[in-house]
Order: C-alpha cells, then structure tokens, then sequence
C-alpha cells in the first residue's frame, strides 16, 4: 500500500490553505503570549465554519483570500481530503488547549502547542502534511473503518 493522503475528489487552493495556517499559527501566538481564551474559541468556531461548509463566514478564509488576491499569489488546487483532516486535527488541538486552559494545565499547554505550531510550520513553509502521515498510519492499523 503506497503511503497516501485522504482523497475526496474535491479541490481546494493549497495557497489559500497555507494562508490560512499562518493565521493560525499566529493565532495560536497570540494565546501563548495573552493566555486569552477568546483566541482560542475563535480559532475553533473558524475551523467548525470551514469544516462545515461556511468558508464565506470565515474571517480567516475570508481574510486569506483577501490576501491572495492583493499580492496575486498563485492559484495551486489540491485534493481536499487532507486540508480536511488536518482542519480536523488543528479543531482538535485547538479544543484541548482550551480546556487545559480553563484547568490551568500550563506544561499541557506548552507541549500541546508546541506540537500543534510544529505541524502547522511544516505545513506552511514546507507543504507537508503530518495528519497525511497519521492517516497512513491508522489506515494500516484500522483498514476497514476508515473508508
């Protein structure tokens, strides 16, 4: 089995994606360095709106598009099946920051984030996906539950 990501036979623009993975990267900063829990919720109801089917209410998509278009950044479509998941995992990690937040778990929040910063570095600078790699992984230990 070649190692593979999630297909949904849907495209997305990967510059767009990556736009949106710098916001969330800098999102993720600004908690780190204010501990307010707002940037979190709002990361998380981002997420949960793109997710979902409601990129045109997404400040974060929105303002990536915005952007792309200002500096005429190229268009590159990609299968949307693992920007999905990794929106899945970035929902994810976003929610347990916000609950150890709220416990005041700071050493969980410093190794949650840190985490959650190194996936998302590597996909915005280098276009390399970790939750492809979960996915192949699981996808050898469970193959018929994740068709």
């Amino acid at each position: 089995m070649a190692q593979q990501c999630p297909l949904i036979f849907r495209q997305v623009d990967a510059t767009v994606t990556r736009i949106n993975t710098l916001f969330v990267i800098l999102g993720i900063i600004v908690f780190l360095v204010t501990q307010s829990s707002i940037v979190l919720i709002v990361l998380i109801v981002d997420f949960v709106l793109r997710l979902y089917g409601y990129k045109h209410l997404s400040p974060v998509n929105i303002s990536s598009l915005f952007i792309q278009k200002k500096l005429s950044l190229p268009v590159k479509m990609e299968d949307a099946g693992a920007k999905r998941l990794a929106a899945f995992f970035g929902t994810g990690f976003s929610i347990a920051l916000l609950i150890c937040s709220w416990i005041g778990a700071d050493l969980a929040i410093a190794f949650i984030s840190g985490i959650f910063l190194f996936c998302a570095a590597l996909e915005l600078f280098f276009g390399y996906c970790i939750a492809c790699k979960i996915y192949y992984i699981a996808k050898k230990l469970y193959p018929n539950e994740l068709e």
